[in-house]
C-alpha cells in the first residue's frame, strides 16, 4: 500500500501521519480564538476572587492579633486604668503596623480581673472592632464595607500584687 505522506512513528512500525494546517476543516478555524476569548475573562475571575479571598483572610488575622495584642499589654500592666490605656494603644497601633486601613476602629478592654485578689487566676479579654473598605480589600472603587470582630485574652500573673 502507497502511504504517501505517513512515515513509521519511532519505534512502533505502524505508520503516523503528518496533518497539515491544510487538512484542519474549515468550519475549525477561529475556534481556538473563541475558546480563550471565553476562558481568559473566567480564568481572571477566579484569579480575582483568590486574591479578594486572601486580602480578606489577611485582614481577618490582622484584626485578631491587633486583640490578642491588645490583652497582651493589658495584661502587663499593674492598675486597671493602665491596663485600658496600654492595651488600647497597642490594638491601635498593631493594625497600623500591619497596614490595615480601617474607617472605624474600636479597641475594648476588660480589666475587671484587676480587682479580683491576689492568688486568684483571672483574665484580661479585649476586642477590636475595625470596619473596612471593600476598596481597600478587593478592588479600588469597590463599594461598601465590611466589620471585622477580633477577641484576645491573657492571663494576669496570679501572685502579682494588683
Amino acid at each position: 500500500p502507497d502511504h504517501g505522506d505517513c512515515h513509521s512513528a519511532p519505534g512502533t512500525g505502524y505508520p503516523a501521519m503528518i496533518i497539515s494546517s491544510a487538512a484542519i476543516a474549515p468550519n475549525q478555524r477561529g475556534a481556538a480564538t473563541v475558546e480563550l476569548t471565553l476562558l481568559v475573562p473566567a480564568l481572571l475571575l477566579v484569579v480575582g476572587l483568590l486574591v479578594a479571598g486572601g486580602r480578606l483572610w489577611f485582614a481577618r488575622t490582622t484584626v485578631n492579633e491587633a486583640a490578642q495584642t491588645a490583652a497582651r499589654a493589658a495584661s502587663l500592666s499593674r492598675t486597671a486604668y493602665a491596663a485600658t490605656s496600654a492595651g488600647r494603644e497597642a490594638g491601635s497601633q498593631s493594625l497600623t503596623t500591619a497596614g490595615l486601613r480601617c474607617r472605624s476602629t474600636s479597641v475594648s478592654i476588660n480589666a475587671a480581673a484587676f480587682g479580683v485578689p491576689a492568688g486568684t487566676p483571672s483574665t484580661v479579654n479585649s476586642t477590636v472592632t475595625c470596619r473596612v473598605d471593600f476598596s481597600d480589600i478587593v478592588l479600588p472603587g469597590w463599594p461598601g464595607s465590611i466589620q471585622l470582630i477580633g477577641q484576645g485574652s491573657a492571663a494576669l500573673d496570679t501572685y502579682r500584687s494588683r
